[in-house]
């Protein structure tokens, strides 16, 4: 699409946002429609086809409205909420070239080296791999971590001498010199491996030197890289990228992953109800080590339990290693612990040495016995506070130092190295504590069950969590009486998730007219409905993660563990409606890196299907994408305003002399796209 066409299109997008900004923000629904909005009416059966795609996935696909019409609303509901009964295997060989997904943490760990095991290999401590392929990655990583000592050493010597002024005289620094000579020894090496069969370009690259790897790594990079991983096995592809950054391969596919299921997954609440609960059980990406525990946290801990029940994602949260490393309680010593004392072992008595079996070990005295417990509460408050039993449950802060205590002693062997979760009773503080009236009993690692089992079980638990099932699937301010009815089945069924959405889906609330398209997308929920609305289809997902990225919703990337925001006045503004007006646009256009667009310029299967059986009309065209990407729903202010644009021949691209030119479908379709409308689920 030419630039000039393209701002145009922006600016008459802008038009149409700025006019119901505040309609967006406010999720204003009501029966009697101020001018320009949609009257609400009772919902029909497409209607209520409509909104269940809308709430219950990541927004309905050509044809999907019809479907479910036809299955039936009530059937297709029940058929999400049971997804084991869904087939989902298009999605696992969409899936299949992401090893990483289907490793244990360790596994990760050996295939894709973090910086710390690099510099064990480096101090001796460790050895490298004895498989090629593998070795080949970690020689690279080594290769670079000595380089990056050795200019930290040259960087010092610099600093200890005194060096003259500078001036244009002086000869060209010599370091700058050899890294434009391995640069230009590099771009001749890359264009010699693109010059070969795949094969061929891989086992050459095997066969380099350390040195030669890891420049060919750092050099080539975008397009060229694409170029040198063509035609190469899904492992290849890892192995080439894992040589220039290993870590970045885990954090790529575990992100593209995401969007990939949320695009084509059969089982779309299975979906959402993943993205909800890792969000309501927030960790890092950028933290560490988590950086490689988040695999096996969204996919042992959460994924298997989005349906069942709460106390059993609770307890799979809790001992995560993601959990436990991103919140530090494995590193939470009790005060009075025999760690925080000092006390030694206990060992075995030999007779003649040493005290007998039935002396106790002494708590040192003096300084040592004063020296910080170590002991954080970070778990402790945010397990109250944003996982259970809400910023206003009831709960004080000595509820918080006690449930701290209780979780002493859970912790980690060794998480970046992949250890898995343990308990270490040298750790924990012993003695009673009293959380929230009730006595925990010393009992170990049991003393964190109970409190958990305590927890999942309160009555502001089971209120703060159908609070906010009701925010995600009905309105950013659900009405009471539909939280409370929720709340008792929650209590009465034992935390049982399927049944409170269940509960949910059969209100007269979440069918009200006033929650149709009452709730603004975030940025995830709003690329992936266009790409399923436009059927676009995607061979590469790493544009829409960096899309979403420069959106404000990276995948895994909220820092604060209360997650992202479902609120529509968190994401409404000039700028980021601006922003997905552009991704829209784009979209459409077929400009987005790695989405395949048909060469009509419209999207595959989706709003060019449609429109090519249209001829050269554009309000018949508009009309036409307005009821597959909108199913109609679209304000009389926004369908003129886009209307008007239709008679600049640029984007109607009507020439006198060719009068049957067809209209621009990409230009229609992202307009459309952008739309307030569509922007609301």
């Amino acid at each position: 699409m030419p630039l000039r066409i393209r701002r145009l299109l922006v600016a008459a997008a802008l038009l149409v946002t700025a006019a119901l900004t505040t309609q967006i923000a406010l999720g204003r629904n009501k029966d009697k429609a101020a001018p320009g909005e949609t009257v609400r009416v009772p919902m029909d059966a497409r209607k209520r086809a409509v909104h269940a795609l809308n709430r219950l996935t990541f927004g309905p696909r050509p044809g999907d409205a019809e479907r479910v019409t036809q299955m039936g609303v009530d059937k297709w509901i029940e058929l999400e909420l049971h997804p084991d009964k869904i087939d989902d295997s298009a999605l696992d060989a969409r899936l299949a070239p992401f090893r990483t997904l289907r490793m244990g943490t360790k596994e990760i760990v050996e295939n894709f080296p973090p910086d710390q095991l690099i510099k064990q290999i480096a101090d001796g401590k460790a050895s490298l791999p004895q498989d090629p392929t593998k070795r080949a990655v970690y020689e690279a990583q080594l290769q670079r971590y000595e380089d990056k000592q050795e200019r930290k050493d040259k960087d010092k010597d610099k600093a200890s001498k005194s060096v003259a002024t500078a001036d244009s005289s002086q000869p060209a620094d010599p370091e700058q010199t050899r890294r434009r000579e391995e640069r230009r020894h590099s771009n001749l090496r890359t264009q010699e491996l693109l010059d070969q069969p795949p094969a061929e370009r891989m086992k050459e690259i095997l066969e380099m030197s350390p040195e030669d790897r890891q420049t060919i790594a750092t050099t080539a990079k975008g397009a060229k890289a694409d170029a040198l991983m063509e035609g190469m096995s899904p492992q290849q592809k890892e192995t080439v990228m894992a040589l220039n950054n290993p870590e970045q391969v885990v954090v790529n596919e575990l992100t593209q992953a995401k969007l990939l299921r949320a695009i084509y997954s059969e089982r779309q609440l299975d979906e959402v109800m993943t993205d909800f609960w890792f969000n309501h059980f927030n960790v890092f990406i950028n933290k560490g080590a988590d950086r490689y525990l988040l695999t096996s946290y969204e996919r042992d801990a959460i994924r298997p339990h989005v349906l069942r029940k709460f106390e059993d994602l609770l307890v799979a949260t809790a001992k995560s290693p993601a959990m436990l490393f991103y919140l530090d309680n494995w590193l939470s010593v009790g005060p009075d612990s025999e760690i925080a004392l000092g006390i030694v072992p206990h060992q075995p008595h030999r007779r003649g040495h040493g005290p007998s079996p039935n002396s106790r070990p002494q708590r040192p005295r003096g300084n040592k016995a004063r020296q910080a417990s170590g002991l954080n509460e970070n778990y402790g408050r945010e397990l109250m506070e944003l996982h259970t039993l809400s910023v206003n449950g009831g709960y004080s802060q000595k509820d918080v130092t006690e449930v701290a205590k209780v979780f002493t002693g859970w912790t980690l062997d060794q998480p970046k190295q992949g250890g898995d979760f343990r308990f270490e009773p040298r750790m924990h503080e012993p003695g009673d504590k009293i959380v929230l009236g009730h006595r925990i009993k010393e009992h170990g690692e049991k003393e964190g069950l109970e409190v958990l089992h305590l927890l999942a079980h309160n009555p502001n638990t089971a209120h703060f969590i159908s609070q906010k099932l009701a925010m995600r699937f009905v309105s950013d301010n659900p009405p009471a009486a539909l939280i409370d009815r929720m709340t008792k089945t929650f209590l009465k069924k034992n935390g049982d998730i399927r049944e409170v959405l269940r509960t949910m889906f059969k209100s007269p609330e979440f069918w009200s007219p006033e929650a149709y398209r009452a709730k603004v997308k975030t940025p995830l929920e709003f690329i992936v409905s266009a790409v399923r609305a436009s059927g676009a289809q995607v061979d590469d997902a790493r544009a829409l993660v960096g899309t979403l990225n420069n959106m404000g919703m990276m995948p895994y990337g909220m820092q604060p563990p209360t997650g992202y925001s479902m609120k529509a006045d968190v994401w409404v503004n000039s700028s980021a409606l601006l922003g997905r007006m552009n991704f829209a646009l784009g979209l459409a256009a077929g400009k987005i890196r790695g989405v395949k667009i048909d060469s009509a310029g419209g999207a595959t299967g989706g709003a060019s299907e449609v429109a090519s059986e249209l001829t050269t009309d554009a309000q018949q065209t508009l009309a036409a994408l307005e009821n597959s990407l909108l199913s109609g729903d679209i304000s009389k202010q926004t369908h003129d305003t886009i209307s008007k644009q239709l008679e600049d021949p640029k984007i109607s691209q009507r020439r006198l002399d060719d009068p049957k030119r067809p209209p621009n479908i990409a230009a229609i379709t992202g307009l459309i796209l952008g739309s307030p409308e569509f922007q609301r689920r």
